[in-house]
């Protein structure tokens, strides 16, 4: 699973999100940045209003946690999603000692010890500063 800095430093970079039912994501807040979330059709899913998306729990009354804002939200990409955003300047992941590396159409490499963290590299420096 990528890394909470690394997926600050996507969103931070600009990356944008658009809550989908089986996104990854943590809540903000200091007490609960450690619990992993997943959207639900079923559990948790997203509920679009004029002031914003919402990420609405169903079902969970032993929560007191009814729903908070997706700006609340810190999306986790998945290693599909964020090939998928690096499109067609994504070339290939490769074996690393130790990790992986992914290589960009221009020949840039990324390299890190999880695959999703290396993808993560490749698309902050597609994002710029």
């Amino acid at each position: 699973m990528l890394s909470l800095a690394l997926a600050r430093r996507l969103r931070d970079a600009g990356l944008t999100w658009e809550p989908a039912s089986g996104d990854r994501f943590v809540l903000l807040s200091p007490e609960m940045s450690d619990d992993v979330f997943v959207l639900s059709d079923m559990v948790a899913d997203v509920h679009h209003f004029p002031g914003g998306s919402v990420i609405g729990f169903n079902g969970t009354v032993e929560w007191a946690l009814d729903s908070v804002s997706a700006e609340q939200a810190l999306w986790l990409p998945t290693e599909e999603q964020l090939r998928e955003r690096l499109a067609d300047s994504f070339a290939r992941l490769e074996r690393a000692d130790p990790g992986y590396r992914v290589v960009c159409e221009d020949g840039a490499a990324f390299e890190a010890l999880f695959a999703d963290d290396a993808y993560a590299l490749a698309l902050l420096a597609r994002l710029g500063p």
